[in-house]
């Protein structure tokens, strides 16, 4: 069995690529379990040096539409396709032409590639939160269910949707067994920020447990809607095993969500380490971060992925506590 992840080197592609290396073989849609024999990751800069060295590992590395267009990577018997790599939030929202490219033009040119296969191959989707969005006289509903509707605010969060779209054409035509799947913003990330908007949520906790200053953008009772990577992963090896029938006929899969506020991210970071963590945060406000954050809804109701066996995470203090079992090395602060 061969299995492609676009942003293999990243975060999340990592950390699915050795959540699959790990099994000893995977139920693709719920079908016979198979051994991987090569696990394709592509991304702009190399693997981490333990999936490079993998034997059943093969790295392509670079934009990935140019090696598309290439033809430098061509899909042909693939088997299935998760589709992370994207531009962020934040970017997206600042470079309307980069937005359009990495998650549209690209997601365009995958979907046409994975054509190719034969075989109408497992293609898995990583959309966002940010396909629902408020606004005044627009206002999103208090709980978003299986159901809502999607209206999003933001070029990133309409990216996303029309990425969807795509996926469940190609879906509905037979091209590829489509599946989207709506990922809420993951905490707590490790290394360094990136452009997305809410960035913010992941470095208020891990800049201050290493000893750094961390600017927040947004008020203590902005509410938002997390996700631990490890119940993001989890979310993601469901979409790639569940069967047809369990899944059902709906394209697109709310993940669930531990409803939050800024203000209990902080507490719990106090709570791990103490007042002179949160000495090191600075309250800035951002107009620009603090309208694409609240645009976003906060809580849902995800009985289809409850049905599945998908649960939100207990607590803010256990995506802390799971972020520091896993990067002790990069905290710095005595914790309590």
């Amino acid at each position: 069995m061969r299995i492609l992840i676009t942003g293999g080197s990243g975060f999340l592609g990592a950390r699915l690529a050795r959540e699959l290396l790990s099994q000893p073989s995977v139920a693709l849609a719920g079908g016979a379990p198979q051994t991987i024999e090569q696990l394709w990751l592509t991304d702009l800069v190399p693997p981490p040096a333990d999936l490079a060295a993998h034997a059943h590992v093969h790295a392509f590395t670079g934009d990935l539409l140019n090696l598309l267009e290439s033809g430098s990577l061509a899909l042909a018997g693939i088997d299935a396709v998760v589709h992370l790599a994207a531009a962020v939030s934040g970017d997206c929202e600042r470079d309307l032409d980069l937005g359009l490219r990495s998650n549209l033009d690209t997601t365009r040119a995958l979907l046409q590639a994975a054509r190719t296969a034969g075989h109408a191959p497992l293609f898995v989707y990583a959309s966002s939160v940010a396909v629902f969005g408020g606004m005044p006289g627009l206002p999103l509903p208090p709980v978003i269910a299986d159901d809502t509707l999607p209206a999003p605010q933001g070029s990133y969060g309409i990216q996303k949707f029309v990425g969807e779209q795509l996926v469940a054409d190609f879906g509905r035509r037979g091209l590829v067994r489509a599946r989207n799947v709506r990922l809420m913003t993951v905490a707590i990330r490790p290394g360094r920020p990136n452009g997305a908007a809410s960035g913010f949520l992941s470095g208020m906790v891990r800049e201050p447990l290493a000893g750094q200053r961390a600017t927040v953008p947004v008020s203590a009772e902005t509410a938002v809607a997390l996700a631990s990577p490890a119940n993001t992963i989890a979310g993601l090896m469901a979409a790639l095993t569940t069967g047809a029938e369990a899944w059902g006929p709906r394209t697109a899969l709310n993940l669930p969500a531990l409803s939050t506020t800024v203000g209990d991210i902080a507490a719990a970071l106090g709570r791990v380490a103490g007042p002179a963590a949160l000495d090191l945060l600075d309250w800035q406000p951002d107009e620009r971060i603090a309208a694409i954050v609240g645009a976003w809804p906060s809580r849902f109701h995800a009985a289809r992925a409850h049905g599945l066996g998908l649960l939100p995470d207990a607590s803010v203090d256990a995506l802390v506590d799971q972020y520091v079992t896993e990067h002790r090395a990069a905290i710095t602060l005595p914790l309590n």
